[in-house]
């Protein structure tokens, strides 16, 4: 499907926007996690919701591998494609290479198994944890990787938090939210978050930072 999708908008870019003032590229991320998510069946908000009742966490595919990254990083990528695209004085290559399909994902640290994920977020918050491995479930890719090389390579971008700080950051921000009450609050629990996120960018003097040559 993914494969697909991307043949789909490449086809839309070459019928409809080859000599457009529009630039269309499209931008694919890892397997993300940070605060805010509040979905069912997804082993983060799972996690944190077992922790939160006292109840251990229930792991349905331990083995399963994936590539895990704090939310604020494909953002940070999104946005930088797109200025790159709009604006002339930030582009190092030609807006046909740019035109195209991005990864934005972590390095390879970063792909861990599920059973690692779970329990480095026992590492932020103690509990345990079960497996409840079922032989009988629909199948699931036990690996999934992502490239992000043509991301270094054409747009200098690069993952800023690890593994461990990723796991760490988002704990933090469940932690946190579990004493609030109101949207305000919500709001500058993430603005403190996209903070440190942006200043740990800037000591790596990444492009999009003010602290980055680009700009």
């Amino acid at each position: 499907s993914k494969a697909a999708a991307e043949l789909i908008i490449a086809s839309y870019r070459a019928s409809f926007f080859c000599d457009h003032p529009v630039k269309v590229a499209s931008a694919r991320a890892g397997n993300v996690i940070g605060g805010g998510d509040w979905a069912k069946d997804r082993i983060v908000p799972d996690c944190m919701a077992a922790l939160q009742k006292k109840e251990p966490i229930l792991v349905r595919n331990r083995r399963a591998t994936r590539p895990w990254q704090h939310v604020l990083e494909p953002l940070s990528g999104y946005l930088w494609l797109a200025a790159t695209l709009a604006n002339p004085k930030f582009r190092r290559v030609d807006l046909p290479a740019l035109t195209s399909a991005f990864n934005f994902g972590p390095d390879h640290e970063s792909n861990r198994t599920v059973e690692e994920l779970v329990e480095e977020v026992l590492r932020n918050w103690p509990g345990h944890w079960q497996d409840k491995s079922n032989p009988n479930a629909p199948h699931e890719a036990g690996l999934l990787q992502l490239s992000t090389d043509k991301a270094c390579a054409l747009l200098r971008w690069r993952p800023v938090w690890n593994f461990s700080e990723a796991v760490a950051k988002t704990v933090e921000w469940y932690r946190a939210a579990s004493r609030l009450r109101t949207a305000r609050e919500f709001q500058a629990l993430t603005r403190q978050q996209i903070d440190q996120y942006s200043k740990h960018a800037g000591s790596l003097r990444l492009p999009w930072t003010s602290n980055g040559k680009s700009k």
